[in-house]
């Protein structure tokens, strides 16, 4: 009976061995179908069934596709991604990935022609791929050697002494999400989280960065204002480290592409938890992650922990408590207007009042207090929630941020119709504020009719009361600086900061510092001639009204803070 068998296609490769004299064709087709048989490359199959030296077929294969034959031992191993792919995913297609260049990907590979491979990698993780062509046998080495640091790297975090915690969700997150046991369950990333977390606490810390860079993963927290990096980890723990926190945060972990913001709960004991607000965004090598601490003792610590002056401190106490008019807190990201904020609204929240919050998000829960996420994406804005608040009888209204007209306009009319209205801007200083609501286009005479006082602050870290010393300081430099001829003729030292084992580099702690500005019937008065910043400031100037220099240098001569954190934190 006759063959009726019909002879595969050669692929590009098996023709050119063919071509070259290394296999006959009978050889080449019989080695192409098996290899199909048992879902291997061509060349995997040649190599193992010793037909052609892993070299040989390299150096023809960098010929007949035209790429690069790259020496795979010459490449730092700790440094491929391989976080970015599966551990099956890497075995199955016997590629590896080496390295990531924005959004392009290289990938090792012994055969040019396993676009499956490619295809898998780029679906995975919506990067362009790009084959890096490598000798067979120094990939299946270079893959081994990969996987097994990858393992080794876990192992030390395993082993490593980090405390357990209770950390977790504030709900029950939804298993119905599409989440992998490794996302979970990755014991040794759980305790490296654990001991993360932990420690920043422990530290004071308010702010926790989780950063991917090419050669490097490190976490950096914030202490007092001030960044400090605390831990590095493996790059290959990136993707298993995002994921833990997405989770944890009811985060969709298979999103990578664009922000996305959750919340997480640690709890210390039975009594204290301590939330975190979570936000992510993607860079180019990866996730990063911050989580924003959120303690609620801090919004219970009362107004005599601030920092006010004793006058500045009763001006504030004596507004808060009118029965309507506006109190706007004004400051950069970060400089504790929210505090100040929930510190009146504590002082206020008594049972005869309805107070009622518009934020973005709510960062500490109040209790006895109405508090609204925003959620602008279905209309939910802080114009919108102004106005369900009014329908709602309110005594005391505070909304995160004025940041359009429509909101100032709704927050000045019921400032005008006998509530207390507290909010924030993002403004230098208090008399810039009033010029900022004009140019939003709010009427004078609105503003000057319902803005009550206005509070610009920011943080200045506090001095270690242990290791602070005096410092020898010119009498002239003092006087340029702005501190007064009567200061420096009693032979006034400012403090400096040293650093012992009780603080960190000489601080411990902040303090705020403070312009507290009443709107007066003058400062009225120059609102409604369309005054500028500069003439407000001098009309505070005259009412004895201390900026934000002049309150500054009061914590500098109480020996609170340095001169040179005080520089750091108001430039003029």
């Amino acid at each position: 009976m006759a063959n009726t068998s019909v002879p595969i296609r050669l692929s590009g490769l098996a023709r050119r061995l063919v071509n070259e004299g290394l296999l006959s064709e009978e050889e080449a087709q019989s080695a192409q179908m098996a290899a199909k048989q048992a879902k291997q490359s061509l060349v995997t199959y040649l190599v193992n069934h010793k037909l052609l030296s892993s070299q040989k077929i390299a150096d023809i294969a960098s010929q007949e596709f035209g790429v690069p034959l790259f020496d795979i031992d010459t490449m730092n191993l700790e440094l491929a991604p391989t976080s970015l792919f599966q551990e099956k995913l890497i075995r199955q297609h016997n590629a590896l990935p080496l390295f990531q260049r924005g959004k392009r990907l290289f990938v090792a590979v012994s055969d040019p022609t396993n676009l499956q491979a490619l295809d898998e990698f780029q679906f995975n993780t919506a990067l362009n791929t790009y084959p890096v062509l490598v000798d067979e046998q120094k990939l299946a080495l270079s893959i081994e050697k990969a996987l097994d640091k990858r393992e080794q790297q876990l192992d030390e975090f395993a082993n490593a002494d980090l405390d357990d915690i209770d950390l977790g969700p504030d709900d029950e997150v939804d298993r119905s999400a599409d989440i992998t046991e490794s996302n979970i369950d990755d014991t040794p990333v759980v305790r490296f989280i654990n001991g993360i977390m932990t420690q920043s606490i422990k530290a004071g810390a308010s702010d926790i960065h989780f950063e991917p860079y090419e050669n490097k993963y490190r976490v950096r927290i914030r202490i007092d204002g001030i960044l400090h990096e605390t831990k590095t980890a493996p790059v290959a723990l990136s993707g298993r480290i995002a994921a833990r926190l997405k989770v944890l945060s009811r985060m969709n972990i298979a999103e990578r592409r664009v922000p996305q913001d959750g919340r997480m709960r640690l709890k210390l004991s039975k009594n204290k938890a301590i939330d975190f607000r979570v936000n992510t965004i993607p860079t180019l090598f990866g996730e990063k992650i911050v989580l924003r601490i959120l303690d609620p003792t801090s919004a219970q610590m009362g107004i005599d922990a601030l920092g006010y002056e004793e006058d500045q401190k009763q001006i504030f106490l004596d507004t808060m408590h009118k029965p309507y008019g506006m109190i706007l807190v004004t400051g950069p990201t970060g400089s504790g207007k929210t505090v100040s904020l929930y510190t009146a609204l504590n002082i206020l929240n008594t049972d005869d009042r309805n107070i009622s919050t518009a934020e973005d998000p709510a960062e500490i829960n109040l209790p006895g207090i109405n508090q609204v996420n925003v959620h602008p994406q279905i209309g939910l804005d802080f114009s919108q929630c102004l106005r369900a608040f009014l329908r709602q009888d309110p005594d005391v209204i505070m909304v995160g941020e004025i940041r359009d007209l429509e909101t100032a306009e709704i927050a000045i009319k019921a400032a005008q119709t006998g509530h207390m209205v507290f909010s924030t801007l993002h403004t230098n200083d208090a008399p810039q504020t009033l010029t900022r609501l004009a140019n939003m286009g709010v009427p004078a005479f609105n503003i000057a009719s319902a803005v009550s006082l206005i509070i610009a602050q920011r943080l200045a870290r506090r001095l270690c009361p242990k290791c602070k010393q005096p410092e020898d300081v010119p009498a002239e430099t003092l006087l340029a600086e702005g501190f007064s001829q009567q200061q420096v003729d009693t032979g006034f030292k400012p403090y400096k900061a040293v650093g012992c084992d009780s603080c960190t580099a000489g601080y411990k702690g902040r303090v705020g510092i403070y312009q507290v500005m009443p709107v007066s019937e003058e400062m009225g008065r120059i609102i409604m001639e369309n005054g500028n910043a500069i003439q407000l400031a001098d009309q505070a100037e005259q009412e004895g009204i201390d900026d934000l220099r002049a309150s500054g240098l009061k914590k500098v001569a109480a020996g609170l803070t340095s001169l040179e954190e005080i520089n750091r934190v108001i430039k003029e």
